[in-house]
């Protein structure tokens, strides 16, 4: 079959030759998606009738739809898949492929967490817990000895590394801990933080003891404060903080220092969110 093109004649045996219908049916990609590959310049036609516009594929370009379809599929975008069929390489292949992994990965726990929370919120509707009353009680703390970690965290999220830190530093000391041993985290900064939240992790303990590199002992000084505890996932902290801000409010006391959480039961001791159980706390004095 002799096809035309720009005044030249071209000799092309139709069977190495694949129209685009059937090169959509093969390789599974629709006729406007291939349109679109071909303005992009990912997969474009060895040969465009000048007088038809019927476009033209070979088979072994097959090989290149099944490679693109494949790298969409993992949640590439389009100028990224360009970028890959253009350098072939296998090194940068794999590094852009795990590149690509650790990002669904994060991603894929952002949603698990998003779940979470709708799995909250759906049961909390079902057990009317969202008009559900905290119990705020006014407290007071003694003096205390304590070993401190204080640094500035990349999110409230990151807290484990201030008891890493702790727990790492502090084991060649054989520290004696208070019974009970409050285990809590204060939050230096005057508004809530997405970023750089400067936090300090607080372990009661008996006896004086060396400071490490990251690590202080020191004495905490007596607190009044009003609290609320809580049992189950941390995304209860706003309707517990709700609830003593009320408490305060209707109770004619002010907030008188920075808040702090005190982890009764934590992460390290159970793997089930649904036990934790943690008591918000606030600071306060009487008003004038």
């Amino acid at each position: 079959r002799i096809i035309l093109s720009s005044g030249r004649s071209h000799i092309c045996e139709e069977s190495a030759m694949l129209k685009i219908g059937t090169f959509s049916k093969l390789s599974r990609l629709s006729i406007r998606m291939l349109r679109r590959y071909d303005e992009l310049g990912l997969l474009q036609p060895v040969h465009t009738d000048p007088f038809t516009g019927y476009r033209y594929y070979r088979e072994e370009q097959l090989t290149t739809a099944g490679r693109i379809a494949a790298l969409r599929d993992m949640g590439f975008g389009l100028s990224a898949i360009g970028a890959l069929l253009e350098d072939g390489g296998r090194e940068e292949l794999d590094r852009r492929l795990a590149e690509q992994q650790r990002a669904l990965e994060a991603l894929l726990a952002e949603t698990r967490q998003r779940l979470r929370l709708l799995d909250t919120a759906r049961a909390q509707l079902r057990k009317d817990e969202s008009t559900m009353e905290y119990s705020v009680t006014l407290k007071n703390l003694p003096q205390r000895r304590a070993a401190c970690v204080r640094m500035t965290l990349p999110s409230y999220e990151a807290e484990h590394q201030l008891w890493q830190v702790m727990a790492r530093e502090t084991a060649p000391l054989s520290l004696r801990l208070e019974e009970p041993c409050l285990c809590s985290v204060t939050y230096y900064d005057g508004e809530y933080r997405e970023r750089e939240v400067d936090a300090e992790a607080q372990k009661t303990v008996r006896g004086d003891y060396p400071d490490t590199e990251h690590v202080r002992f020191r004495t905490l000084p007596a607190v009044t404060f009003a609290s609320a505890t809580f049992r189950g996932p941390y995304d209860k902290i706003r309707a517990a903080n709700a609830a003593v801000a009320a408490w305060v409010r209707d109770n004619g006391y002010a907030f008188d220092g920075p808040a702090f959480n005190i982890y009764h039961v934590n992460p390290s001791e159970t793997d089930d969110p649904e036990e934790y159980v943690t008591e918000v706390c606030y600071p306060v004095k009487k008003r004038a």
